[in-house]
């Protein structure tokens, strides 16, 4: 009789110690996880960057669980204007402006932080109006200034499908920016002399000038700073007719606005969220450090969640400064 209470008081003893640890487990799991996250991914590398970089001090300081949803520009955007997604770390008010105005005058979502500056329009490699004397390459258009001095030049450019005009590679299927400057290939005066093509992907259109570097030959089209290409390549943005922003609103022809470069959440997130908020709002880089990040993507073959980590340990002194210094201490601890 003795060995059975014995026997059966340690069995309760293991019962009252496992149903402890299983509270902990649960209480620690309720704090780790204090919801979800959803970024948007618009389908450009300096997006998928920053939603890492931010995604990841969520996560690991802030322990909320991030997810991403894909999509188009306007998708995307839709998704947080409705609520199906939380966070946009780029966006590009000029590439939609009516949809943003309309978003912002319903309330629907708030631009907490100015995240970068960045460029946009149509680019040319430098070595086409400077040469390259390293490479013997001379100046093959020296008075090109302007998106109107194409036409004196057309035939450098001439599309491999249509020689009786040039080509310009526009922006990848898909973009705002694509059905921007197809129009203003009309209000230019392009089309005279041009054909527009438009690539299938962002890859495809990066392709299309590493190739033109690699054999130093001639290029136009659209492209956007930051990038890996125009933090590794010289190229040079062809001046426009100066922004107005009347005649940008009946036709785009003029030079893009300037580009401010924006962090907007869904209006519900300040409510479920207000510490991720507050995080956001003082989230801020540069086109310099975000190419940087990109370049490094580009160099090593790897993705933007890995260059987002090694971005976070590079410029500690940077990001510290947007959070607390509880959460930085968890970042850091978690990249170790």
């Amino acid at each position: 009789m003795k060995y059975k209470w014995t026997t059966i008081w340690i069995a309760m003893l293991c019962l009252l110690i496992g149903l402890g640890l299983y509270s902990a487990t649960q209480r620690s799991n309720a704090t780790q996880s204090k919801g979800t996250i959803v970024f948007g991914d618009a389908n450009w590398d300096s997006i998928r960057f920053h939603n890492y970089v931010a995604g990841f001090i969520v996560e690991h300081g802030y322990g909320y669980k991030m997810e991403v949803t894909s999509g188009s520009t306007a998708a995307t955007f839709t998704g947080l204007r409705q609520g199906d997604i939380d966070v946009l770390t780029e966006v590009w008010p000029n590439n939609m402006l009516d949809a943003y105005n309309e978003a912002l005058d319903k309330k629907e979502i708030e631009t907490v932080s100015l995240n970068y500056n960045g460029k946009q329009g149509f680019y040319v490699p430098t070595y086409m109006i400077k040469g390259d004397p390293e490479a013997g390459i001379k100046p093959m258009a020296p008075d090109l200034k302007t998106v109107q001095d194409l036409a004196k030049y057309w035939e450098l450019f001439k599309d491999p499908e249509d020689p009786s005009k040039g080509r310009v590679i526009g922006s990848y299927s898909g973009t705002e920016a694509q059905k921007i400057t197809q129009k203003q290939m009309t209000v230019f005066g392009l089309d005279q002399t041009f054909n527009y093509f438009t690539p299938g992907s962002e890859g495809a259109l990066n392709a299309s000038i590493v190739k033109a570097f690699k054999n130093h030959e001639p290029w136009v089209g659209y492209y956007w700073t930051p990038t890996w290409i125009t933090s590794k390549y010289d190229l040079t943005l062809l001046q426009a007719p100066k922004y107005d922003p009347d005649i940008w609103e009946k036709n785009y022809g003029t030079e893009f606005p300037p580009d401010e470069v924006y962090i907007s959440v869904n209006k519900d997130l300040t409510k479920k969220a207000p510490d991720v908020v507050d995080f956001l709002s003082h989230y801020k880089t540069s086109a310099e450090l975000t190419g940087e990040a990109l370049v490094y993507m580009e160099d090593n073959d790897t993705t933007a969640q890995a260059a987002a980590k090694w971005w976070l340990k590079k410029h500690e002194d940077l990001w510290t400064k947007w959070v607390p210094e509880d959460v930085a201490t968890k970042v850091k601890k978690a990249l170790q």
